[in-house]
């Protein structure tokens, strides 16, 4: 799961160096009493609150009190925390961030825990467990869930526009004409006369329904925005991932991939970036202004939750080298180095990553969990609302995922591709000019 993480971010890797923590204490007093968790994501509240108050009946000597907040407010709360010595406990963690915490020691290895209580990561779905093992070799935390990329349709707007469910589930894409995918993103847009984006007439000045949403530049990643499509190219962010100290934006076939998903804008079938700022492209399908919105696995109870619109999901369209494509995003729980309830936060941890925890977040459909098990019964429960989660399933399932890039100095690389990317899609500039760009990332690295 990924948003951008802002200007917060880039600020904050410089004091968190200046104010790393020392591991807490192991005495007595660590192994009880009230220890503080954080998440972000208030659909996933309801499901956590429950496994905390199933984790206090059977550990009496320890309470969780769960603190929720907005992407951009958690994470530089977080940051602020770190920094001021009021980090909670525990917090969930994302990809994107783990790296440098580690590296300003802001993280506690739970390595030993792990090994005494004999913590199963076989158990968990394919290299989610790997990825929260830093550079140092130390674990940093225990899978909670996993997620992946599919369209999200609204299914009125297909069948007025004669396209069927079929064909979207076959679509297809490349950098030069944007395939049978761009075909169905131009059929599907409607100017406010009426004229479609592959008709005559058509006002790509005044469009009321859009083809295809857009969530935002796409800073570094591109998980929801573009990465579903540069990565079926060959092309990919990093020389290798996890750890990887070159990123490859000067890469032809990824700015050509750009320069398509650029004009997509400049052709009217898909909103201007600078009209996205401030609105939630998932409230935009909502109010009927897209057909069409890539969109991650975590977004799969809101949008079917939207009253009067009927939605379904189809896979991300397959590429010129015939596979299709999607980011493999897993976020974990991780301790904050300074907490005074050591021993306490790790048996909440262990408790999050078990099935007691994650078979209890499968039953509300919300996300998939990271036991593989418990990812099955997600994908169960999600059926049993009449939902079916195969766009997502099916990347686990047939190995078409890549993993979110894992570096050092991401809040760094955030800073400098957020502006260069923006200025991208909105036509500012060619996607050559992220060759530039690319030049004082790598240099990071130097």
């Amino acid at each position: 799961m990924k948003k951008t993480l802002g200007a917060v971010a880039v600020a904050a890797a410089v004091a968190l160096s200046l104010s790393a923590c020392t591991g807490s204490s192991s005495s007595e007093e660590s192994a009880k009493g009230e220890i503080s968790y954080w998440l972000w994501d208030a659909n996933q509240l309801p499901a956590y609150q429950q496994c905390a108050d199933d984790f206090t009946k059977a550990n009496p000597d320890i309470t969780v009190k769960i603190t929720q907040r907005g992407w951009d407010d958690y994470w530089s709360t977080l940051t602020n925390g770190f920094v001021g010595g009021t980090a909670p406990d525990v917090f969930t963690n994302h990809l994107g961030r783990y790296g440098e915490l580690a590296e300003n020691g802001q993280l506690l290895a739970i390595d030993d825990a792990v090994e005494k209580d004999t913590v199963d990561l076989s158990a968990y779905n394919e290299g989610l467990a790997d990825l929260w093992v830093g550079q140092d070799g130390k674990r940093y935390g225990l899978p909670k869930d996993w997620d992946t990329i599919g369209l999200f349709y609204n299914k009125a707007m297909l069948a007025s526009g004669g396209i069927t469910e079929d064909q979207m589930k076959n679509l297809t894409w490349n950098p030069e004409d944007g395939g049978t995918y761009e075909k169905v993103i131009a059929h599907l847009t409607v100017d406010k006369n009426g004229k479609r984006g592959d008709e005559p007439g058509f006002d790509k000045n005044n469009v009321a329904v859009y083809g295809l949403g857009l969530n935002g530049g796409g800073d570094s990643s591109g998980q929801t925005e573009w990465s579903y499509l540069t990565n079926t190219t060959g092309w990919s962010h990093t020389d290798k991932n996890p750890w990887g100290n070159h990123y490859n934006y000067d890469d032809p076939k990824f700015q050509n991939s750009m320069d398509w998903f650029a004009d997509l804008a400049d052709k009217g079938y898909m909103p201007k970036l600078e009209t996205t700022v401030g609105a939630a492209m998932a409230d935009t399908f909502a109010a009927g202004k897209s057909a069409i919105n890539a969109h991650g696995s975590w977004m799969i109870g809101q949008y079917t939750g939207y009253k009067g619109i009927e939605v379904g999901i189809a896979p991300t369209p397959v590429g010129p080298e015939g596979k299709r494509a999607s980011m493999f995003n897993g976020l974990a729980d991780s301790i904050w180095a300074g907490t005074k309830k050591k021993d306490a936060s790790i048996k909440w941890v262990e408790y999050l990553a078990s099935a007691d925890c994650q078979d209890v977040v499968a039953s509300k459909a919300v996300v998939f969990p990271a036991l593989k098990a418990s990812s099955d019964k997600a994908a169960e429960a999600f059926q049993a609302k009449g939902v079916d989660v195969t766009a997502f399933t099916e990347h686990v399932k047939n190995k078409t995922t890549f993993l979110y890039p894992i570096t050092d100095n991401t809040a760094k690389v955030k800073g400098i591709m957020e502006p260069a990317m923006d200025a991208v899609v909105s036509g500012k500039t060619p996607a050559s000019s992220l060759t530039a760009a690319n030049e004082q990332v790598n240099a990071l690295f130097k």
